[in-house]
């Protein structure tokens, strides 16, 4: 019982400090949704650090990837390149995104969209494809925090609820700050965790031997087959163009306070692979040693890991981490779906005066509708791999990429064209993800529908359906535009100034705050000996 009293403790300890930080920047900070949603972009590195490691380094890499590799082998390493493959990107497109959303004061995808292209519709339409995209991501890190409690023996629903409970208090009091705050905690339980990973590796007999063991319990081996390839690269392609399209994604950027600190986190956001990497082989050293996942449930695959060979008081530790692993992305998923519903639908559609104040309150209900849907959601899906949730969310965010990706390059596009586009993407994609069955263990069908994101070419290879819906939407959306275009019809005014310079910390048209989560701006001597103005 040692692991459990140390995982209550540890998780008490850290929603404490949720509810601490609530109610001290309640006290000191009107609520508004500038400051609630994006904790009113002041976030220097260290907090911009901690907040993209805990939102975007999930429950997703700490037990749905190692789930995938110790079921289906190498397919669940598609994460590793997807992540590599994102920090670069991500240090060209996001610098853009946030200077844009800094001028304007956008705060999401949506509002983005609808500026670039001169279109509230569809502002609208890739607010709602966001939200229902997110819905299932955030199911996985509830599916995610539910294998760890039923490990340590609090099954059920009650036991989830709770959980879901107390953090939605937190967020909904201080948004976005709490989980910033808790990634902190996240990050240093998760080291830990990580190290003591390592060492158990080595006490039984390194990776040489867990290779070795593991390549015989599976029937496929170690090695992607040849048949393979073409699916792996394509979850890996369609997994880094989704990344960008996810609400949470651009939330966390538009906190930091400048784009050097935006560049700085991208820069060094690899660090984080070498985590993802290893997660992953420990679904090989589970597989090697024989864990038996609880009731078949590949989700408690890790969780079962650490029960059998941490020493108990660690085991603690691991466990209060994977679970906050869980709580702070499925808080800012929940966050940033309210944002984009608040933003692009409530305040165009509903309420065109609603005051700051306003929007600020219609996002804290909203995000505890999300978060209470996706509870709902779980309880009616049952997921042999979590990460497939999160890779038919992918599917459908996907389908937003012309507009909020490759709007941020070019303005060519109709708007008429990228509606257009969009809802035939999500067509195709949906009924591609309907008509791909779940096979068991045997091969056998146990499921008609809804199986998986791999669509079979029928000679043993697959594809993500994602880029195939993505395609489409692409090749209608061109189409479309081109004939628009030669009929005469009018596009929508480009309001963003997006070719403008990139404002940074010290531009004038940049407001600062008197009060930085960081810390006050320095005072630094200027070369006559005088002291210049605040710098960040």
């Amino acid at each position: 019982m040692t692991d459990v009293a140390v995982f209550v403790v540890l998780m008490t300890a850290v929603l404490s400090l949720g509810f601490g930080m609530a109610h001290r920047r309640r006290a000191r900070h009107r609520q508004t949704l500038e400051e609630w949603g994006v904790a009113g972009r002041a976030f220097g590195n260290w907090t911009t650090w901690f907040l993209l490691g805990g939102s975007m380094y999930s429950a997703y890499t700490f037990i749905a990837v190692p789930a995938l590799t110790y079921g289906a082998g190498a397919i669940g390493f598609f994460a590793v390149p997807f992540a590599i493959v994102t920090a670069p990107l991500t240090f060209v497109l996001t610098t853009k995104i946030w200077s844009v959303a800094r001028r304007h004061g956008f705060l999401t995808h949506g509002e983005f969209a609808g500026a670039r292209f001169g279109s509230p519709a569809l502002s609208a339409l890739v607010a709602v494809t966001g939200i229902l995209a997110t819905m299932p991501y955030i199911a996985v890190q509830l599916l995610s925090l539910q294998a760890v409690l039923r490990t340590v023996g609090l099954g059920g629903e009650l036991p989830l609820l709770a959980a879901v409970t107390i953090v939605s208090i937190c967020t909904f009091r201080s948004g976005l700050r709490a989980p910033a705050l808790l990634s902190i905690v996240k990050d240093v339980l998760l080291a830990w965790m990580l190290i003591t990973a390592v060492l158990m590796v080595a006490m039984f007999g390194g990776w040489d031997t867990t290779f070795h063991q593991a390549g015989q319990r599976l029937p496929q081996g170690l090695l992607l087959p040849e048949n393979g390839q073409l699916g792996f690269l394509t979850l890996v392609l369609g997994s880094a163009l989704a990344i960008f399209a996810y609400p949470h994604a651009l939330t966390g950027m538009l906190a930091a306070k400048d784009v050097a600190t935006i560049r700085r986190n991208a820069a060094a956001l690899p660090v984080y692979c070498l985590a993802l990497a290893l997660m992953a082989l420990l679904g090989f050293f589970a597989l090697a040693r024989g864990v038996v996942p609880l009731d078949g449930d590949l989700n408690t695959v890790v969780p079962r890991m650490i029960q059998e060979y941490f020493p108990p008081w660690s085991a603690g530790v691991a466990y209060a981490a994977l679970s906050i692993a869980a709580l702070i992305p499925a808080a800012v998923m929940s966050i940033a779906a309210a944002n984009c519903f608040t933003r692009s639908i409530y305040r165009p559609y509903l309420r065109p005066s609603a005051s700051p104040a306003e929007e600020a309150r219609v996002s804290r209900w909203t995000s505890l509708a999300v978060k209470f849907g996706a509870v709902a959601f779980i309880l009616l899906v049952d997921a042999t791999y979590s990460v497939e949730l999160q890779l038919i969310g992918g599917v459908v965010i996907l389908q937003t990429v012309p507009a909020v990706v490759l709007g941020l390059l070019t303005a060519w596009f109709h708007r008429q064209a990228l509606i257009i586009g969009l809802l035939t993407g999500l067509a195709v994609g949906v009924t591609m993800l309907y008509n791909i069955p779940r096979l068991d263990a045997a091969g056998r069908v146990a499921e008609a529908h809804f199986g998986g994101s791999s669509w079979s070419l029928g000679d043993g290879r697959t594809i993500y359906v994602g880029l195939v819906a993505l395609a489409v939407n692409l090749l209608v959306t061109v189409v479309f535009t081109v004939l628009l275009r030669l009929t005469g019809v009018p596009s929508g005014p480009d309001t963003t100034g997006h070719d403008t310079p990139e404002p940074d910390a010290d531009d004038p048209r940049l407001r600062r705050l008197d009060q930085l989560l960081d810390g006050l701006p320095r005072k630094e001597p200027s070369p006559s000996g005088a002291l210049d103005g605040p710098r960040p």
